[in-house]
């Protein structure tokens, strides 16, 4: 049986009472990496409102799933066309019954497994999320998918081993070992921290240029 979102928020509990339930990242890499990803993003789109990000956040959507605590929390996922706002967990039938439209996991030895199959299956067949990638912070294994039709097909990378994404219109790639997204020109997408310095060295340029004119920056 099918609910729309208006039933199913009638059945359900009142989203208030639901807490994330995920477990704690495997590793500090895989800490360092999902900040990662979420940082240089919400840098990326800092003067937008129309997004939420969930980082190891729980993604409520059925009564099967409270009953059974079969909670798939994704490491990284991006509702689009939302309101940004502060969330303790994302609930479907809360939210218009929208589902993410792009996850990303972290792959370790002991989530591999259910990530590649189980999830990816989940993802496929109940949430149709149009797009899913997974990541390895430790051997580096990395992999994405596009909902064609009712399955998912792998995303063909392009000469530098990078995945387009049209959810985010942006490449994911590997850069220094770690998962970073590249834009449709090739850039890297910077961090905040990485956008300052980039900056300060412009003015140091810039600087070094009106000295070498005979012109003393103020």
């Amino acid at each position: 049986m099918v609910f729309t979102a208006q039933e199913m928020a009638r059945l359900m509990p009142d989203a208030s009472q639901l807490e994330s339930d995920e477990p704690e990242m495997e590793s500090s890499l895989h800490y360092i990496q999902l900040a990662l990803l979420v940082a240089c993003l919400e840098w990326q789109w800092r003067g937008r409102n129309d997004f939420f990000i969930g980082a190891n956040l729980t993604v409520y959507y059925s009564q099967q799933q409270l009953r059974n605590r079969d909670f798939r929390g994704p490491d990284f996922f991006l509702i689009a066309s939302t309101e940004k706002r502060p969330r303790r967990s994302w609930v479907v039938w809360e939210e218009d019954g929208k589902y993410p439209d792009i996850i990303i996991e972290l792959l370790s030895s002991f989530t591999a497994r259910v990530d590649r199959n189980a999830k990816k299956i989940l993802y496929q067949n109940r949430f149709r999320t149009p797009e899913y990638f997974w990541f390895d912070p430790e051997d580096l294994e990395f992999s994405g998918f596009r909902l064609i039709g009712q399955e998912y097909q792998a995303i063909v990378a392009n000469e530098f081993g990078r995945l387009w994404s049209e959810v985010l219109e942006l490449y994911l790639g590997i850069h220094d070992r770690k998962l970073r997204y590249f834009t449709p020109d090739g850039e890297l997408v910077a961090t905040p921290e990485e956008a300052a310095l980039q900056a300060q060295e412009r003015v140091e340029r810039l600087a070094n240029q009106l000295r070498a004119l005979g012109i003393e920056p103020e």
